[in-house]
């Protein structure tokens, strides 16, 4: 009889003599170092490169959550100014999301490929609105064909009391402007020479000057001011937009965030293995053949092989390890993280692994890396800082910031249902949650507070002798940890009276 139950176990439990672990679990082990932290390189991969797509790149291997209370716009363009990327989340309308993707593109760029303009019968009111809506301080002025006719400023605006008054009669018509072809340093001479802010670039279309795009100072200076910036091709700031796994729903949303120059898709369902996911990689891969793809959540060896077989260009690992996920009680299933990645990782190939949740201190970073992913992501860990979305609220003389799981009844509610495989249910009492809202510490801006995330991992990899992300992911080994060990780890036998910057308790 025993022998029948023994039999039995070991057809239902994989592997019953091995646990599967996570990050507390285990421990890097030191190694002999010729690096010090400020001389490690922290550079990574975020997506494949094949004979159409060209690799995302990031100079940190931080990407954000695409969660409601974690990223938009403004966290998209604080991270990677910083050098990760942000994933806008897609509880938004599809025309809201490919605005956000739009205003990230613009924030930034050697050259403007195609700055908003004005038409010469505008009226001043609508110029003005116009830069006050997209904050920006003036506008080129074309024809239908955009022939750059002329050039109007904040400054041509503030001097003009009728705001009914043409865009014609103050805009200024003797515009100095280059050719296409010219390079940013070249630009940035002329603006000197001239004392202007913004340069329109022209090709020539027969006898007339046609708009080609624009430089402006106030994007030379950022770029110099952020030399650590995640960029595209054209300089521009990368950022990557979350869509669900059902492509008749979602091909009006894909293809507004592909016009609006997204850089990165992610496909993004709880659960990453199914027929939906395979049919939208297809259509994906089809009809835009050149757009870096990220597919994901997934947790075995067998998963990661199919998405990466249906086309995927990343595979995201994680189901239930954040901190506001209830997945993995509430319908019973996950991997530990840290064994979900490398397994995940041992057949991934060339195909790079995003690590997503259960990141709550830095060394965890480095921890996810050396087990083999590419990169992070991480919501608990940023939303609290003053970029994520949401409004600041105190609590007992302290601050904090609405955290909230995507499987929460609240996100559920705002479109994040078809995640959970529960579209179509507007009946709270019907939805079952897998995810629950609370609230994180605030964290203050987002760029100190990923400069201690990343002086973490640099720390890491100093202390495992690794000079780049890769090396570590080669050579990074781990010993398994009691309970005892773990307490060991943290603060013990002290009251803490002076709280570090970068270990919130």
């Amino acid at each position: 009889m025993l022998e029948i139950v023994e039999s039995y176990v070991r057809q239902k439990v994989l592997d019953p003599v091995t646990k599967a672990l996570t990050f507390d679990d285990l421990t890097l082990i030191p190694m002999y170092s010729e690096k010090g932290p400020k001389e490690v390189e922290t550079q990574t991969i975020l997506t494949r490169e094949n004979d159409e797509k060209s690799s995302v790149i990031l100079n940190i291997p931080i990407a954000s959550a695409a969660m409601d209370t974690v990223t938009e716009e403004n966290l998209a363009i604080a991270l990677a100014l910083e050098g990760g990327i942000g994933i806008l989340h897609k509880n938004l309308s599809v025309k809201e999301q490919a605005s956000q993707v739009a205003a990230v593109k613009r924030w930034m760029s050697a050259m403007i490929s195609d700055p908003i303009c004005a038409k010469s019968d505008w009226t001043v009111g609508k110029a003005k609105g116009t830069m006050e809506r997209r904050k920006i301080s003036g506008l080129p002025v074309v024809n239908d064909q955009r022939i750059l006719v002329g050039i109007v400023t904040r400054r041509d605006i503030v001097s003009c009391s009728d705001s009914d008054q043409l865009v014609s009669s103050v805009m200024t018509k003797e515009v100095i402007y280059a050719s296409k072809g010219i390079d940013v340093k070249e630009a940035q001479e002329i603006m000197l020479e001239h004392r202007i802010e913004k340069l329109p670039v022209i090709e020539p279309l027969g006898s007339e000057l046609k708009l080609a795009g624009m430089f402006t100072a106030v994007d030379i200076q950022k770029r110099a001011e952020n030399p650590k910036a995640a960029l595209d091709e054209e300089k521009r700031l990368l950022v990557g937009a979350a869509v669900g796994d059902r492509w008749l729903e979602q091909k009006e949303r894909v293809k507004a965030l592909v016009k609006a120059g997204v850089d990165v898709i992610a496909v993004d369902t709880a659960h990453g293995d199914t027929a939906n996911m395979k049919d939208m990689l297809s259509n994906l891969n089809q009809r835009y053949p050149h757009l870096p793809i990220i597919a994901g959540n997934v947790t075995t060896s067998e998963a990661t092989l199919h998405l990466i077989e249906w086309g995927a260009d990343a595979v995201k690992v994680g189901q239930g390890p954040s901190a506001i996920c209830t997945t993995r009680v509430i319908a019973g299933i996950g991997i530990p993280q840290m064994t979900a990645i490398m397994e995940c990782v041992g057949v991934s190939g060339d195909t790079p692994i995003i690590a997503d949740g259960g990141i709550t201190h830095s060394g965890e970073i480095t921890k996810a890396i050396g087990a083999g992913a590419n990169a992070v992501m991480l919501g608990t860990l940023l939303a609290g800082t003053n970029e994520a979305p949401g409004e600041l609220i105190f609590h007992q003389g302290k601050r904090f910031k609405i955290y909230r799981g995507m499987g929460s009844i609240g996100a559920m509610k705002e479109g994040s249902s078809d995640r959970y495989r529960q579209e179509g249910e507007s009946d709270e009492k019907k939805m079952v949650a897998e995810g629950v809202e609370g609230r994180v510490s605030y964290r203050g801006p987002l760029a100190d507070h990923v400069y201690q995330l990343i002086g973490g991992l640099r720390a890491g990899m100093g202390y495992c002798g690794c000079k780049d992300v890769n090396e570590l992911k080669e050579k990074a080994y781990f010993r398994i940890i009691s309970g005892a060990a773990l307490r060991e780890s943290h603060p013990h036998d002290i009251e803490i009276t002076e709280q570090a910057p970068n270990y919130p308790g």
